[in-house]
């Protein structure tokens, strides 16, 4: 199952892929060479659709329980000033895509989109700390029943070219389902309250739909 963002990316790519692979066909007497060529192609195309792969992840819907937004490995967490929104002090969590992870973005919580912002901006490497101030990214809030105003941030990186956010204000988002996508490469950063206890750690990769960022304890 692909990602609808790359539709067109995919079915441009397999014609252009065809095509060539015709006229390696055609004009290129030596066999070896052609058959390397023929399988760089195919590796191209391979590529494209690992890129694009959507797999199904049906939403967890908790209201109790935060959970990653994208697939990735976690690179930040700690307590940060936030100055967009919250204008102080929230605890933040980074996750990074590498071009081989599924770029799906999924709502981290469920509840009313209470804010959801573009900036244009660079293209500063994901990892680089000041990526989620300078890079362009999107800003989107969803009120949580649980953890009250929760923050994710969709950031592109240096091969990031295009972010794509479906939350709009006053949609109800539902944890889990599909909020946007990012391309080729990139970050997405969550905000929580202060002194929220986390269920990852540095290093750790994790699923987006199906990774426990934190979870409400019973008292």
């Amino acid at each position: 199952m692909f990602h609808k963002e790359g539709f067109t990316i995919i079915i441009v790519s397999f014609v252009l892929i065809t095509a060539a692979a015709l006229l390696v066909e055609q004009f290129i007497a030596l066999k070896w060479l052609r058959l390397l060529l023929e399988v760089g192609l195919v590796l191209f195309l391979v590529i494209i659709l690992q890129f694009f792969r959507n797999p199904s992840r049906p939403p967890l819907a908790r209201t109790d329980a935060v959970i990653a937004p994208v697939d990735g490995k976690v690179v930040i967490i700690e307590e940060v000033e936030e100055p967009e929104y919250f204008k102080g002090k929230r605890l933040q969590v980074s996750i990074f895509m590498s071009p081989l992870n599924v770029h799906v973005t999924r709502y981290p919580v469920s509840g009313e989109v209470v804010f959801s912002k573009y900036h244009p901006g660079k293209y500063l490497v994901a990892w680089h700390p000041k990526s989620s101030t300078l890079n362009e990214r999107t800003t989107i809030v969803v009120n949580n029943p649980t953890f009250g105003d929760v923050l994710y941030r969709q950031i592109a990186g240096a091969l990031a070219r295009r972010i794509v956010n479906y939350a709009k204000k006053g949609d109800q988002a539902v944890q889990g389902t599909d909020a946007g996508f990012i391309k080729f490469g990139s970050r997405v950063d969550i905000f929580l309250p202060p002194n929220t206890p986390v269920n990852v750690e540095i290093g750790q990769k994790v699923k987006g739909g199906v990774t426990l960022i934190t979870e409400k304890t019973a008292p």
